[in-house]
């Protein structure tokens, strides 16, 4: 029985996943396979790389460079995370990724991404690391209307949480029977239709069903979250969450904020390592 990790994006959100990975790392716990969308993409490779602590290391370290994260890289550049800085120069040169680790650990790596021309949901399987892997990743991780689509596979691609937020489906489809599904919102949360609309139909006014994707994306989101809980009360999914709303936004420049979303994910990871292996090893 494959036993797979389902990591919903969330942006700095993404780091209470980091912390929980990293405890996972800690207790030598391991899946089968990893599929991650948006943030849930960019830290949960390091999980695979097995590269304990590196989601919250560089995102501290260049909270305050503009050529990471800020409205600087967005006017000169073209994207709110620099595609260049954050995506190529911190893991060659600043923080390196352990390209070797990911590629020998047998760890499966999926990610999603959204086509913008479609509106729909592409997979991507990485098996290899390098400069390839981290535009996939950064296409899974690039926010409408605050960054460039991104030329892959003859397509041009977008923040994966658009057309699939939650890729449960997906990832039983690939054969994964039993998942842990880590979300970044609390029991309860209910996504509404996003007040920005005006402003993304005007910023993607050329690509007519990524418009429609994103005006729909709270009907798609809603439904999976059914999803999984009817997964999680047949079993058949493991679903652990924050316990309340997680205080950071979208966008942080604040290596302290940071922490303490991370040291929340660290929290629940310890309190469910027991849980986390017995789902696990069930036959």
């Amino acid at each position: 029985m494959k036993k797979g990790l389902v990591l919903e994006g969330g942006a700095m959100r993404g780091l209470f996943t980091a912390g929980i990975l990293d405890v996972m790392l800690d207790e030598g716990i391991d899946v089968d396979g990893v599929v991650g969308v948006s943030a849930g993409a960019a830290f949960g490779i390091n999980y695979v790389s097995r590269q304990r602590g590196r989601s919250l290391r560089y995102n501290q370290r260049f909270a305050k460079d503009w050529r990471y994260c800020g409205f600087r890289s967005w006017l000169q550049t073209g994207d709110l995370f620099g595609a260049q800085f954050a995506y190529h120069d911190i893991p060659h040169l600043y923080d390196h990724f352990d390209d070797a680790t990911f590629e020998s650990n047998p760890t499966e790596y999926h990610l999603v991404c959204t086509d913008v021309q479609t509106g729909k949901a592409v997979y991507k399987h990485l098996r290899r690391g390098g400069d390839e892997t981290y535009d996939w990743v950064r296409a899974s991780a690039s926010m409408p209307m605050v960054s460039r689509p991104v030329p892959l596979d003859g397509r041009l691609l977008l923040d994966g949480g658009v057309a699939d937020s939650i890729p449960l489906e997906y990832f039983e489809r690939e054969g994964y029977e039993r998942n842990i599904v880590i979300l970044t919102q609390p029991r309860g949360y209910i996504k509404k239709h996003n007040k920005l609309m005006p402003l993304m139909r005007m910023s993607l006014h050329h690509y007519p069903e990524m418009v429609r994707a994103l005006d729909e994306r709270h009907v798609m989101y809603n439904a999976q979250l059914a999803y999984v809980r009817k997964r999680e009360e047949e079993g058949k999914a493991l679903v652990l969450r924050p316990k309340a709303p997680l205080s950071i936004g979208h966008v942080s420049h604040d290596p302290a904020e940071m922490q303490a979303v991370y040291d929340e994910g660290v929290a629940l990871g310890r309190e469910k390592a027991a849980a986390i292996k017995e789902f696990l090893q069930r036959s």
